[in-house]
């Protein structure tokens, strides 16, 4: 459990370095922001399915317009998130979720498998932020684990 908090302690931080990176841009990039926006409905659809409560009401590729939203719903990620895993136990990293993805077709996956896709797919999409940062003349910003785990 302490690797799982740890590596959630830096999905919290990269989340926030991203964004501020992007807020600092000023870029007016529709795809950037709708990425950027994907990146927090994720979180928010794993963390819905992780408490059983369905995710069908979310929508993974809207546009997005207003980063202070996005922002918001970063810090609301990171404190569900934060009461979910110290609800969590050991023992329970391996029970089974049962779940439909956003096309309804059921599929059934452990807790420790949510948790390290929540992980993986926000850092593969930072990587595409940041190179649509450099894209745009704009300064990526390191999000790397070693870059978190050195402060």
């Amino acid at each position: 459990m302490k690797t799982l908090k740890r590596m959630m302690e830096h999905l919290y931080w990269a989340d926030g370095r991203i964004l501020d990176a992007v807020q600092e841009s000023e870029t007016k990039y529709k795809d950037l922001l709708k990425l950027v926006r994907h990146v927090a409905i994720a979180e928010r659809v794993w963390l819905s399915r992780l408490q059983d409560k369905g995710s069908a009401q979310y929508s993974l590729w809207e546009e997005a317009e207003d980063l202070k939203d996005i922002g918001m719903m970063f810090e609301e990620n990171a404190e569900h998130y934060r009461v979910y895993i110290e609800g969590l136990k050991e023992s329970e990293l391996d029970e089974m979720v049962d779940y439909a993805n956003q096309s309804g077709v059921p599929f059934r996956t452990s807790v420790r498998d949510i948790l390290s896709q929540v992980l993986l797919h926000g850092q593969y999409h930072r990587g595409q932020i940041n190179r649509a940062l450099r894209n745009e003349s704009a300064e990526p910003v390191q999000v790397d684990y070693i870059t978190f785990a050195r402060l």
